[in-house]
């Protein structure tokens, strides 16, 4: 009974100790697996698949747009095609919505945004932003039968509409918080409705608003500048310091042959004209991004 009792106590000792060994092997496996898990491509990887996944507006012209052949072009895009030309990839377009462009990043289905993507410090948390290759600021554009020169002067039933995602919704929301706005995922479904008067006034970023104004007879931006001015540059995946350093490095580069210039002799100046050429182009000669 006793020698019995004894192996009974002994199996029960080695089934515990074995359970335990598992379980932290398993909680190592688990940890480990977790701390190596990304989701963004170094560029050695981008290099080696061929292929680069860049998010780009599909419907903002002059800046990421689908032309009447069905390829990409604007502003954005013309950048992009350089970056993939110098990395000595294909490039792959993925349309995106401003609402969206973080979550791409973060999931991994694009490799760098650029779309028309604001630097704010809220963002930077969310993403990393390499130099800048653009000025841009918040407008609006109203009818001109009734142009919008001030949001205070808007009556308590007056919306505007903006889009969902953009710095003009989260500045508007924050220092106008009686103001109705009226919210739309895409430019073109917000475009759409100002142009059927849902709203009083269209608030985005003065580039897109001013080159509405120039392209569609009958509206003015009332306002031109709202808040404080800001610059648009590309972003990549948290934490991705190879492609952050090579994008800053090739964004210096290009700059030393005034590509961004060039760039937008080649997209915006039907659009915009000379005069707005010195104001809008950002030529980063440095590698500190701030």
């Amino acid at each position: 009974m006793k020698k019995s009792l004894f192996k009974k106590v002994t199996s029960l000792l080695m089934a515990t100790a074995l359970l335990a060994v598992s379980l932290t092997a398993c909680k190592t496996s688990n940890s480990t697996s977790k701390a190596d898990d990304k989701v963004y491509r170094t560029v050695d990887e981008i290099k080696e698949s061929g292929v680069i996944n860049i998010g780009v507006f599909s419907d903002k012209s002059p800046f990421g747009y689908v032309d009447e052949n069905g390829n990409y072009a604007g502003y954005d895009v013309y950048f992009a095609n350089q970056i993939a030309k110098d990395l000595g990839v294909e490039v792959n377009f993925v349309s995106t919505e401003a609402a969206n462009r973080i979550e791409y990043l973060q999931t991994g289905k694009v490799d760098i945004i650029l779309a028309n993507f604001t630097v704010t410090d809220e963002r930077k948390e969310e993403v990393d932003f390499s130099l800048p290759y653009m000025n841009v600021s918040l407008g609006v554009v109203s009818p001109s039968d009734a142009v919008v020169e001030s949001l205070d002067d808007l009556g308590k039933n007056d919306q505007v509409i903006v889009i969902s995602g953009t710095t003009a919704e989260t500045y508007l929301t924050k220092n106008y918080p009686n103001l109705k706005l009226q919210k739309y995922d895409s430019y073109a479904a917000a475009k759409t409705a100002f142009e059927n008067k849902n709203g009083v006034a269209w608030a985005n970023d003065n580039t897109e608003v001013i080159a509405f104004s120039l392209e569609n007879e009958g509206y003015t931006v009332g306002i031109p500048s709202l808040g404080d001015a800001d610059t648009i540059a590309p972003a990549v995946t948290k934490g991705n310091e190879s492609l952050l350093n090579w994008l800053n490095e090739e964004t210096v580069s290009l700059a030393a042959k005034n590509f961004f210039h060039e760039d937008y002799e080649a997209t915006l100046k039907d659009t915009y004209g000379e005069d707005y050429e010195d104001t809008l182009v950002v030529e980063s000669t440095s590698l500190t991004n701030n």
